[in-house]
């Protein structure tokens, strides 16, 4: 489950270090912003900015270390900073081509320096300091960067790892990981993505739709149901068809309804009728309803005859007749009733 954190918010005379990363294509620096950097999925805030030199960026240290629960000393006389996490010491020395770590010494691509009053050094002494994995995201100009050592979150079903989160963009893709990998969730990009590091140390986006993986969280599930309910709503007053095809949106009745909106927002592929449906998922009682919970009620002289989807505050999205076609509705009256189950799908 993904934890919410603070921004970090820094003392003006921070520490800062850097990493280079190459960007896919050309821009121009000056006119560009800053780019912005997330730390375990969190986002970092400097009083100086990340800045980027002849393709190099420059990022900070003290926020990243510090956040880390590394300590940092600074020695003013000599320029030198030194870290100190778990059994680690880190010292550097501003303008100088080489850091060292328990006396390992690492030759940085670019020299540390002062920018706009803060110590700058290049992203690679984060990565192989600390061990984290650092990855630069052209599409929006964003570095991510990753500690993480454990892998919690299953895939279900085989799924792209992508460098942009974009399914229509097929140069994205990067490999497919396939059922039974591991891989740790860093944030939750939207509704749709997850970003991800594998256990080969490479981070990237996936889906988050409950079809590809086990990773689930109370944002995220309320996020997806938003989403549900408001491509649901595109279709209020669409003609009820008992009986309607499932491969066209002119017409629906309650579980062709439930069926197509599931598919398209979810990739949850629902057995066509609402008797079927109730036996999906899970069952929840009417005091633990969430949004996007189905609802099934008798109906026709059957047990189970009809469907429709919770949107919360005690309201049904759902659709079973000629004269209202789709419509939200209140959770009352004859449809209290005629409640039979509740089942989670997501």
């Amino acid at each position: 489950m993904q934890k919410t954190a603070p921004l970090f918010t820094l003392a003006a005379l921070s520490l800062l270090l850097t990493a280079p990363f190459q960007a896919a294509t050309a821009y121009a620096e000056s006119t560009q912003p800053p780019p912005s950097l997330f730390l375990d999925g969190q986002p970092l805030v400097f009083p100086v900015q990340p800045v980027i030199e002849n393709g190099v960026s420059f990022v900070p240290l003290r926020p990243i270390f510090e956040a880390q629960g590394a300590k940092i000393k600074w020695d003013e006389h000599a320029h030198a900073v030194s870290a100190t996490k778990d059994n680690a010491l880190i010292t550097y020395r501003v303008g100088e081509a080489v850091a060292t770590r328990n006396g390992e010494q690492l030759t940085l691509p670019t020299p540390g320096k002062i920018i706009n009053g803060a110590t700058m050094v290049p992203l690679r002494f984060i990565s192989e300091m600390l061990g984290n994995v650092v990855q630069w995201h052209n599409f929006d100009r964003s570095i991510t960067i990753s500690s993480a050592s454990t892998y919690e979150t299953a895939i279900r079903y085989g799924v792209n790892l992508r460098t942009t989160p974009n399914s229509t963009d097929a140069a994205s893709i990067e490999r497919m990981l396939p059922t039974g990998e591991h891989v740790h969730v860093i944030r939750e990009v939207d509704p749709y993505w997850l970003e991800v590091q594998t256990a080969d140390r490479k981070i990237g986006f996936v889906s988050a739709k409950p079809k590809y993986t086990d990773y689930s969280s109370p944002a995220l599930t309320a996020k997806q149901a938003d989403e549900l309910i408001a491509f649901g709503s595109q279709y209020l007053g669409t003609e009820y068809e008992f009986g309607a095809a499932t491969n066209q949106t002119k017409t629906f009745d309650c579980s062709s309804f439930v069926n197509h909106l599931f598919e398209h927002v979810l990739s949850i592929d629902l057995p066509r009728t609402s008797y079927d449906q109730a036996k999906e998922g899970k069952e929840v009682k009417l005091d633990e309803l969430r949004k996007g919970d189905l609802l099934f009620f008798s109906a026709r002289g059957l047990d189970i005859g009809h469907v429709g989807i919770y949107v919360g505050d005690n309201t049904i999205l759902h659709t079973y007749s000629k004269k209202q076609g789709v419509h939200f509705e209140k959770f009352e009256g004859q449809w209290r009733d005629r409640f039979v189950t509740a089942r989670r799908l997501f």
